[in-house]
């Protein structure tokens, strides 16, 4: 059985700079990885994911701001890779974004050189 992880992907401004509350911000990645979970749900990497929830691998990543995310959604896209962007409401801007369980070596090049949230 392959390895799958799933990378959540974070804005750190939003804690540092912009002063959210840290549940505020682990609820947007919630938000993302509930949703990417949901919309592929018939997808046999997620299904495989879900087999044994006691052992998920996550990463969770963190870019600067919005436009280092909307770069990460947009090579992503081109990679044809499915992933979710939470768009936070009312608000309208992107906060984070998760990426739907993959083999690690298949995912983790369209991610090189992001450090983990701190």
């Amino acid at each position: 059985m392959t390895s799958l992880v799933q990378y959540v992907v974070v804005r750190g401004d939003l804690l540092r700079n912009l002063k959210w509350p840290t549940g505020a911000v682990i609820a947007q990645a919630c938000h993302a990885c509930t949703a990417i979970i949901h919309h592929f749900y018939g997808d046999p990497n997620v299904m495989q994911y879900l087999s044994d929830v006691d052992n998920m691998h996550k990463v969770v990543l963190e870019v600067k701001d919005e436009d280092e995310l909307r770069n990460i959604s947009e090579k992503l896209s081109a990679q044809n890779r499915d992933y979710k962007l939470w768009i936070e409401q009312p608000e309208n801007y992107a906060t984070c974004l998760a990426v739907k369980p993959y083999p690690k070596d298949e995912i983790k090049p369209y991610l090189k050189g992001l450090k983990l949230y701190k």
